[in-house]
């Protein structure tokens, strides 16, 4: 008589798919918080541009992220300053390197640095939770950015206007791509307790 081996019952589909979802739903975070730079600081046309709006994308896009990782308010807050900060520097330098230029290989390089720079700032608040392993974030990242801003405008976006980030196609791209870290971050033990000494 074959005895069939069944699997026992766990719940790590169902919540390996509640994570990825909510953490999809976070690629509304750039649209909006493009549109709100837009109509606060005006196109990415100036290094002053860039960083204000570069921040105020950020802090949008950051908040949003926290939510979908079910932060604290204490790490809600560290994510969203550490986001809004990395956009900030990582756009305007990004900017300023291709002399705000918006063709696909000049978005793809302010892309890259926005990305490392965000990724760089995001690492410091993962630090303490993944260990050195978020070091590799800003390089991740990087790419993630740079690949946003290219399927964007490949996808007809209207890039020339000088946004602070890319558009639905990229922002589903990178939310995608980036669906790694909530993933991992489930796998870790969240560090509420404090160690013996």
């Amino acid at each position: 008589m074959s005895h069939s081996v069944t699997a026992a019952p766990t719940d790590a589909t169902p919540a390996t798919a509640r994570t990825v979802g909510r953490w999809m739903i976070s690629f509304l975070g750039f649209p909006l918080g493009g549109f709100a730079a837009l109509a606060l600081t005006g196109p990415v046309d100036s290094v002053v541009n860039a960083l204000l709006g570069g921040l105020v994308t950020g802090a949008v896009l950051g908040a949003v992220q926290a939510w979908a990782l079910r932060s604290g308010r204490r790490q809600l807050m560290a994510w969203t300053v550490a986001t809004a900060l990395g956009l900030a520097v990582g756009l305007a330098l990004g900017a300023w390197i291709v002399d705000f230029g918006s063709d696909i290989g000049d978005l793809a390089v302010q892309g890259a640095v926005t990305g490392a720079f965000v990724g760089l700032a995001q690492a410091a608040v993962l630090r303490p939770r993944t260990g050195p392993v978020a070091f590799v974030w800003p390089f991740y990242l990087a790419g993630a950015y740079a690949l946003g801003w290219v399927v964007s405008t490949v996808g007809g976006v209207a890039v020339e206007e000088q946004f602070t980030t890319f558009g639905a196609y990229g922002a589903v791209t990178v939310a995608l791509l980036t669906a790694v870290l909530p993933l991992f971050l489930s796998t870790r033990p969240t560090t509420t307790e404090k160690s013996a000494s």
